[in-house]
């Protein structure tokens, strides 16, 4: 039921209303289409509607796609409402009223058209009035909040602002339609849905507090602030002697009418090995989890100052400092540049299977020290000590353990290749909800001498070793900055999610391998590179568009044949490929190898119950090719519908099956594959059974992603005498091998 004080304050507006005092129509479309979608989704529908209601000169209109969107959904009709001067021209009662109704039949009454005001104005404070419950039936999740928001910048005081951007307490904020110029240094409350403000709603005033900004330079006239994501001359209201005081600290100012009336520095700063980033706050060794302040920034102070986001802090290390206020953490800075010494991975359970453990046991050849928070404890060599969910000592926070005399840490809960794991560094426990976590860290060079022989046989030739070695070292440094595992405290997992670490013993040719290429690693203009790898290639390797990526951001990968002079062959025709990858005599440097080509005969029961919605399948056929001939498309057509299926992993996963036999080109088999080797492949009609069930034979060649480095390339290359360097500049194009400080 409407409150009946709102119905009270309708008939107020109905009975005061004045014609030409109406909203736009672009207002009122803006508001409502953001009550119902993102800014993120209408601008992802309009790239897929991809035209328009509007005339071309019209186009660059800010309002255009809210108005496209309610004319495509029948909000509006453009025969009625027409597509032009929408910023200028008012809603019509006729036009809230069909608005209103189209979010829910109960409010079509509240709009109080009639016959005589049909195709008048719209009142623009009885819209914001309705607004609230158009909300109510429309946005039942929330997503338009009210906030206050204080307006820092737009291009009316910061020369190079986008049109339509504001600088504000919650970021870049777009406010296409309002007036905005008005309230800089401001305090308003305003409707916003993610980063675009729809209405305000007050101005709370000229008397603002702009918290945890960045002092950068001053004099007795004012102060050079970074704030939000600007830098800007804020005068003094009163001279201040002062200044070099505060200078390069993080504070609150308070501003009156755009002037600074009191600065409050913060001085205090606390310092650490960064443990995890939670969504409340910090973890430092140390200290503990520290939380955040409600504004809390994250910024780099070393080279120029940068406004940074979480993600970008790398945990294990102590390269940045913290300030601290009432307990809180106001500021994360980046104060030094990073240096790859350690890495720490998150060690995944039996089999891989997950990031949880319901144990954990440990033992070590030397005495064990357990340490939380300031409490310290020990074993005795050969102990087995065990935790579970819920342990009481990992109830006061992270327990860290490390081995005596540089011994290593054995897990007696879990098995790698038949054996129980041991490792070096020092492992971290962490009681989750979920389970218990286990993180290792290390020496990165100590790490790469657990993962060569998980990654590539110890048998192989040194050189290939070496190139393996550069590989995974430069890989590893850029998954480091990845931060994939920040909450937990962690860069990488053991699996081949990342690299594999530790399923195979150390091995001293591997060891020679990392030691030999200590700190090297492949950079492209000087900067270390994505060093993709995979087991074997068809004779021809391809580029990362194979995971839909602009390959223009990645120029070091390039489509090539692996024989010498590393030249590109054209195979995006089926027929071309057809004819490459039935061909096993192919000279390639990984020719030799089981892998390098390969068929495997399925039949349309088991394609049917992998592709879902095609009823029986009749046919498939690769319809679109990337770099290299790997398949990009697959058109398959069965007795009740067709499907395209897009991208060589669901392409493989699609036609590979644990029923099927894999027939390598050694005369080998292999079965209980999911997916298929790789997704250089043709598949042709292979008649019938005794059934009468379809037959399709597929014939492929490689093994993996078919991205960077062929690892048995790299193998057949080192037999013919090739270095490690050699290699490596022949798989990534335009690189260099150089050693990074660490």
């Amino acid at each position: 039921m409407i409150p009946l004080v709102i119905i009270f304050l309708v008939g107020v507006i109905l009975f005061h209303e004045k014609e030409g005092e109406g909203i736009s129509r672009a207002m009122a479309a803006k508001s409502l289409v953001l009550a119902l979608m993102s800014p993120d989704e209408l601008e992802a529908w309009q790239k897929e509607y991809g035209a328009s209601h509007f005339s071309a000169k019209d186009l660059e209109q800010w309002y255009v796609p809210y108005m496209d969107y309610l004319y495509e959904q029948g909000y509006l009709s453009d025969k009625d409402t027409l597509p032009k001067d929408c910023d200028r021209e008012p809603l019509t009662y006729r036009e809230a009223e069909k608005l209103a109704a189209m979010v829910s039949p109960e409010l079509e009454e509240r709009v109080g058209a009639n016959r005589k005001n049909r195709e008048k104005p719209f009142p623009e404070e009885m819209w914001w009035l309705l607004y609230d419950s158009l909300l109510k039936a429309a946005d039942e999740e929330g997503q338009v909040e009210k906030r206050d928001i204080c307006i820092y910048g737009t291009v009316e005081n910061v020369p190079g602002t986008p049109p339509w951007v504001a600088h504000t307490s919650l970021g870049e904020t777009g406010f296409a339609g309002l007036a905005l110029d008005g309230y800089i240094d401001h305090e308003l409350n305003v409707y916003v849905r993610g980063n675009e403000m729809i209405h305000v709603l007050s101005d709370n005033g000229e008397q603002v507090t702009y918290r945890n900004v960045w002092l950068v330079d001053g004099d007795e006239e004012g102060l050079s602030v970074y704030v939000g994501e600007i830098e800007r001359q804020i005068p003094f209201a009163k001279k201040s002697k002062k200044t070099e005081k505060y200078l390069h600290n993080l504070a609150d100012i308070q501003l009156d009418h755009g002037k600074i009336t009191k600065v409050s520095v913060k001085t205090e700063r606390i310092t650490g090995k960064l443990l995890s980033v939670q969504p409340e706050g910090v973890e430092i060794e140390g200290y503990g989890l520290v939380p955040f302040d409600e504004e809390y920034k994250v910024l780099k102070t070393y080279g120029g100052l940068t406004k940074q986001s979480l993600e970008d802090v790398l945990v294990g290390y102590e390269n940045q400092e913290y300030v601290v206020a009432k307990g809180k953490i106001c500021a994360v800075l980046t104060v030094r540049e990073f240096e790859a010494k350690t890495i720490r991975v998150l060690i995944m359970n039996e089999g891989f299977g997950g990031l949880y453990h319901s144990g954990i046991t440990l033992s070590g050849d030397t005495p064990l020290t357990l340490t939380v928070g300031d409490q310290v404890t020990e074993t005795g060599a050969g102990e087995e000590i065990a935790f579970v969910p819920g342990d009481e000592r990992l109830a006061e926070g992270r327990m860290i353990v490390t081995a005596r005399d540089g011994g290593e840490i054995r897990v007696c809960s879990m098995k790698r290749s038949d054996a129980n794991p041991c490792y070096g560094g020092r492992l971290e426990l962490v009681d989750t909800e979920e389970g218990l976590i286990l993180i290792n860290e290390l020496y990165l060079e100590d790490y790469l001498k657990k993962v060569i022989p998980s990654e590539m046989p110890s048998s192989y030739e040194k050189e290939a070793l070496k190139a393996q070695a550069v590989c995974a070292r430069t890989y590893a440094y850029m998954q480091i900055q990845s931060n994939t595992y920040q909450r937990y405290g962690a860069h990488v997992d053991d699996s081949t999610n990342f690299q594999v670490y530790n399923n195979m013993g150390t091995d001293e040719r591997t060891g020679a391998a990392v030691e030999e290429t200590y700190g090297k690693m492949l950079l492209y203009e000087g900067k270390p590179i994505t060093t993709y790898y995979f087991s074997t290639s068809c004779g021809n390797t391809a580029d990362s568009s194979v995971w839909g990526s602009d390959p223009e951001l990645t120029p070091y990968l390039k489509s090539i044949s692996l024989q010498p002079g590393r030249k590109s062959l054209e195979l995006t025709s089926n027929e071309d490929f057809a004819a490459f990858i039935k061909n096993k005599n192919y000279p390639a440097y990984d020719s030799s190898f089981p892998y390098y080509r390969w068929n495997v005969t399925t039949n349309a029961r088991i394609l049917s119950d992998n592709i879902q919605n095609v009823g029986e399948v009749e046919s498939v056929q690769v319809v679109k090719r990337g770099a290299g001939g790997v398949a990009w498309e697959l058109l398959v057509k069965g007795s009740q519908g067709e499907a395209r299926i897009t991208g060589q992993d669901r392409i493989r996963a699609a036609l590979g099956d644990e029923r099927l036999t894999i027939h390598q080109k050694s005369g080998g088999t292999a079965t209980g594959w999911k997916s298929l080797p790789s997704g250089f492949l043709i598949i042709e009609p292979g008649g019938k059974d005794e059934n009468g069930v379809r037959l399709f034979e597929i014939y492929g060649g490689g093994y993996g992603h078919g991205v960077g480095m062929s690892q048995n390339g790299a193998q057949g290359m080192a037999k013919e005498g090739m270095g490690y360097e050699d290699i490596l500049t022949f798989f990534y194009e335009g690189v260099t091998v150089e050693t990074m400080s660490q």
